[in-house]
């Protein structure tokens, strides 16, 4: 598809497309386990090259959510404007991209008592690390950007880094007011320390029917050298996450990974979606050394897609 055609921040709504209604029948995820190329057949409907950050799309911070303060592992999640004189997001020149422009969400070490909103960490040397996490959800509910059904995809540049935990992932709408219950896809979890294994998940959390799968994914290429492609797809019932345009390999069964969404009848019942966050964490269970030249790590964006 030539790309020319998209605005570089479009949303083409096809039927309703934006409540996940009236999507066209997308096909069982198993029919695609030997295409190399899951756009193969789908249109770009939603593309940021993110040559800016725009706000009116994405908002920054913890993960919405009324249940807890939204924040996990060691660092604390700014909001758009920075934590305690650090601002983790910006854009930045990298002629590896498609456009020549890049996401960069740092991780700084502050070493200091901090003052952010509801944190944990505030007082605890070894959580006083500020990080960034983009979503396209807030805290009230609202969902600026979202999808019931197509293929996800982000190209990323992940960290070397003792602490790093950068991370793709959706959330479906209903968790955030309704956290009883919630769907979560991983599309990729990475540690730093791992240049060339990471781990992809799907959890469904809370009673009744909780559940979970997931597998480990080795790769031929080096994340921390150079941006991969991370996708997943999801149809009415099932998901498939893919690296590189290639299903990934459950490693309990030898074959191409195709998890049922128990939940999907829900998320239909409730015309609910899914929507991404994009996000530098640092473990908590790693123990911290904090060498001079590790306080300061970033990972990069080239672009998020979606595909109907």
């Amino acid at each position: 598809m030539n790309k020319a055609v998209l605005s570089r921040r479009c949303f083409i709504e096809a039927s309703a497309g934006v409540l996940g209604l009236g999507f066209a029948l997308i096909p069982e995820p198993s029919a695609y386990a030997s295409t190399d190329d899951p756009t193969v057949g789908r249109k770009l409907v939603f593309e940021d090259d993110f040559d800016r950050i725009e706000w009116s799309i994405w908002n920054a911070g913890p993960k919405p959510t009324s249940a807890e303060p939204g924040f996990y592992g060691a660092s604390a999640f700014a909001r758009r404007t920075g934590e305690e004189g650090f601002n983790p997001y910006d854009i930045v020149d990298d002629d590896r991209t498609t456009n020549g422009k890049s996401l960069q969400i740092s991780a700084k070490y502050i070493g200091r008592t901090m003052a952010v909103p509801n944190y944990y960490g505030n007082t605890h040397s070894d959580y006083q690390w500020i990080s960034g996490s983009l979503q396209t959800a807030r805290r009230d509910g609202i969902v600026t950007k979202g999808w019931r059904q197509g293929y996800f995809e982000a190209r990323m540049l992940f960290p070397k880094h003792p602490l790093s935990w950068p991370a793709f992932w959706m959330l479906n709408g209903r968790s955030i007011l309704n956290p009883s219950t919630s769907i979560e896809l991983d599309v990729v979890e990475h540690k730093g320390w791992e240049p060339t294994v990471y781990g992809a998940y799907l959890h469904e959390w809370g009673q009744p029917g909780e559940h979970h799968e997931g597998t480990g994914v080795s790769t031929t290429l080096d994340m921390t050298q150079g941006y991969c492609r991370y996708g997943i797809l999801v149809d009415e019932t099932r998901c498939v996450p893919y690296f590189e345009r290639k299903p990934v390999i459950d490693t309990r069964t030898g074959l191409p990974a195709n998890w049922p969404i128990n939940r999907s009848a829900d998320l239909d019942l409730d015309a609910d979606v899914f929507w991404p966050l994009l996000t530098l964490a640092l473990h908590n269970d790693v123990p911290q050394k904090r060498n001079p030249d590790e306080l300061l790590t970033q990972m990069r964006v080239d672009y998020f897609q979606v595909y109907q």
